[in-house]
């Protein structure tokens, strides 16, 4: 084959390459339903802002955005099952900050890499964290529970949505920052816990607002404090537990992935449209009434973001004891 022959031959692939590309990058998405997997339960944090989001997804692109919760072993299980998914765009994952970058500190095995196996979209909310405890527990806040559990070592018990959560590790947090033992109870998911905490099985909690603000505002629990650094817009008699117990603040972030391969363009039209939705007044007033608020950011500041969570909750695990067998 001649040398003229062998490069008319390149050109010609390179320009059906190319040519393919752009036709992909203008293909519309989504062209069907998209499966927008949550790996908590329904009744918690991540689930309520995803089925806000994705029905404003599902408004604006006009293909159904359909939330499906897949639970277990602290978000562990539905995440692994969305690495392994499809690179294509139509299944996702909403999940909570927990999950991504504090469970491969927390178990030995996760089933998935959280820098190999994903591609981040963008984050789309924060939420506030309380503490919370039914209405018969003497403790008004965070410093008479201290004092109580103190007093009573190994007697108060405090509920959470599951082993490996924010709310699971954040007690952890409290314990060793204020030496104090209240004793861990796991649930499958933050409505379960929410529950028996209004009936008493459990003293405390700490629980995301999207989970357990109608239950604050209608009386049947209590806040002792803030998890959050600041206060918050929808509790603001509330202080922070930081004000009592020194440097124990998380403001906790949920944020969209698809798997790793995902087609570049099509993770940036995905990005777009999230980012549409979020500037939709209608979004904001629903986030803001389970106690949560947007939070956009692009590809890149997104993956340093993650970048920079994972060594940092690796050092409050370690420091915390926190441990799931």
């Amino acid at each position: 084959m001649s040398n003229a022959v062998h490069r008319r031959r390149l050109f010609a692939l390179s320009a059906l390459l190319l040519g393919a590309g752009v036709a992909f990058a203008q293909e519309r998405y989504p062209a069907r339903s998209v499966t927008l997997v949550v790996p908590q339960a329904a009744g918690g944090a991540n689930d309520a802002i995803a089925r806000i989001v994705a029905q404003k997804l599902t408004e604006i692109s006009g293909q159904s955005f359909l939330v499906e919760n897949r639970p277990g072993a602290g978000g562990n299980i539905g995440t692994a099952l969305v690495a392994k998914s499809r690179a294509d765009g139509y299944t996702l994952m909403l999940t909570a900050d927990s999950s991504y970058v504090i469970n491969p500190s927390l178990y030995k095995s996760t089933g998935f890499d959280p820098l190999k196996d994903f591609e981040p979209v963008t984050p789309v909310a924060t939420a506030g964290y309380v503490l919370v405890a039914n209405n018969q527990f003497p403790a008004r806040n965070v410093t008479e529970l201290i004092a109580q559990a103190k007093a009573q070592p190994g007697k108060i018990m405090i509920g959470s949505a599951g082993n490996g959560t924010v709310n699971h590790l954040v007690g952890e947090m409290l314990n060793k920052a204020a030496g104090i033992d209240l004793v861990h109870v796991p649930y499958k998911g933050a409505a379960a816990a929410v529950t028996d905490l209004v009936g008493g099985q459990v003293q405390v909690s700490v629980q995301s607002l999207p989970s357990s603000i109608s239950f604050i505002r209608s009386g049947r629990i209590k806040v002792l404090g803030v998890v959050n650094e600041k206060r918050l817009a929808a509790l603001p008699d509330a202080a922070p537990i930081s004000e009592v117990v020194r440097g124990l603040a998380v403001t906790p972030w949920y944020g969209v992935f698809a798997p790793a391969g995902t087609p570049a363009p099509l993770v940036a039209q995905l990005e777009s449209l999230i980012h549409r939705a979020l500037e939709a007044p209608d979004v904001r007033e629903k986030l803001a009434n389970v106690g949560a608020e947007p939070y956009r950011l692009n590809q890149e500041q997104f993956s340093a973001l993650i970048r920079a969570e994972l060594p940092r909750w690796a050092r409050v695990v370690k420091e915390s004891g926190a441990t799931i067998d």
